[in-house]
Parts: structure tokens; C-alpha cells; sequence
């Protein structure tokens, strides 16, 4: 799957090589040297994903992310990293950049993380939070009921933790979500949240799914990121 990039990148060079490049995959190209004409593109133009170099002058990266998690129906982002920059790569995923790659990166990995972005995207936005019936793969979760509903019509009681930690995910379909993300996210009055407790609900959370860790099909383990859940979401 293809659409418009949006390539934001002070260096021409690679401005105009990945422009090259993904254009061969069938992409239509548009670039910014940085965050005025990044957002000049984007008020004059429909955007399937963004290519976004945390290392801009002025206005850096980690600020146009800052910007967009703002910006009504955003695109996802894939930011461009320099290898073990840890801290940014974690703070740009913690303000809502939705993959990243490290300089020098093999292009054809690039297309690939976009094709899967855009892919993620296309399963459309979340749905509204006030809608009481959710349609996910084979399943139906009742919120007001705190139930998933199987294929059967048999209803499947979730605890608090499952239920909160399934709310979570169900709203931000295709998105990566770290531990710390999904620690605020579920957080509630007198329950202690950590890393554990995390990783304890989605175990449970996978079996009450017919999920597994091995080969996951609903919520996927991105490795020293967090989880994503790979669905597409709608209301009954």
C-alpha cells in the first residue's frame, strides 16, 4: 500500500534520495527542509504518513511531534533517529511518533515501516469513546457491561485491569503504545500500575482473546517498544 509522503528533512541530499527512491515504490513525494514549510504542506495537502528527522534546526523534531499530536486526524509519523539516540527515540514515541529508524537505515526497511503505517492507518480512527458496543476481529466489547462478546454470543467477563487496559488499546488501534503510555492510560484511584502489572493484564488480556505471545494476531509485542493492537475497530 502506497499514498503521500511527506519527507521533513534539512538535508537536501536526502531529501532528494529518499524522494528518489520512494517514488519507485509508487509514492507520491512531498518534502520540507522544516517545520514552516512541513506545515505549509500539510494545510495545502491531504498526507498519508510523514518521514520526520528529529534533528532539524530551529524547530526540532520532538516539537513538530509536540504540534501534530495537537493537529486534529494527523497522519502517523516515522521519525528519523541518530543511532543510539535512546532518549529521543523514547520521547518521540512517548509524544506520539508511531515508528522510528536510526541513521543509516536501509531504505528498503523504510518502505516497508510505511506500507505497514499506512496500512494501520487505512483500518480507520478510533472509535468514539462514548459508544457502549465495539466491533474488533471476531470479537464485540461491551464497555457499560465491561463483557467481550464472542462469535457465539457468549459474553466474557473482564476484570478492571483487562477492562481498562482494553479500553487503552481500542482507541488507539495500529499505534505502539509503551508501558508508560499504557501505565497513565489505565491508571486508576489507589490501584498501583507498573511495568509487571502491564504485561501481567495483556497476558491475561491474550488468553481471554485466544491470543498468544508466540504468534500473536490482536496484540502484538513490539520489541523494546511496548505493544500495538493490530485491528481495525468499529462500532456495532
Amino acid at each position: 500500500m502506497t499514498g503521500h509522503c511527506l519527507v521533513v528533512d534539512d538535508d537536501a541530499e536526502i531529501r532528494t534520495s529518499l524522494t528518489a527512491y520512494l517514488q519507485g515504490f509508487g509514492w507520491r513525494i512531498s518534502a520540507a527542509a522544516d517545520g514552516q514549510a512541513m506545515r505549509r504542506l500539510l494545510a495545502a495537502d491531504a498526507v498519508d504518513v510523514i518521514v520526520l528527522d528529529l534533528m532539524l534546526p530551529g524547530e526540532d523534531g520532538l516539537a513538530l511531534l509536540r504540534w501534530l499530536s495537537t493537529q486534529p486526524e494527523a497522519p502517523p509519523v516515522l521519525m528519523l533517529t541518530a543511532r543510539g539516540d535512546t532518549m529521543s527515540r523514547v520521547i518521540g514515541l512517548e509524544l506520539g511518533a508511531d515508528d522510528y529508524l536510526a541513521k543509516p537505515f536501509e531504505p528498503r526497511e523504510l518502505v516497508a515501516r510505511l506500507q505497514a503505517l499506512t496500512r494501520r492507518a487505512s483500518k480507520g480512527a478510533a472509535a468514539p469513546e462514548d459508544t457502549r458496543l465495539l466491533r474488533f476481529g471476531r470479537w464485540r466489547f461491551d464497555r457499560l457491561t465491561r463483557q467481550l462478546i464472542n462469535a457465539d454470543d457468549v459474553g466474557i467477563a473482564l476484570s478492571s485491569a483487562e477492562f481498562r487496559l482494553l479500553a487503552a488499546f481500542v482507541q488507539r488501534p495500529g499505534r505502539v503504545l509503551s508501558r508508560d503510555q499504557l501505565i497513565e492510560l489505565t491508571r486508576a484511584s489507589g490501584v498501583e500500575v507498573n511495568d509487571r502489572s502491564i504485561d501481567l493484564a495483556v497476558s491475561r488480556l491474550r488468553a481471554k482473546l485466544g491470543d498468544t505471545a508466540r504468534e500473536p494476531s490482536l496484540i502484538r509485542t513490539v520489541r523494546g517498544e511496548g505493544y500495538l493492537f493490530d485491528a481495525e475497530v468499529s462500532p456495532c
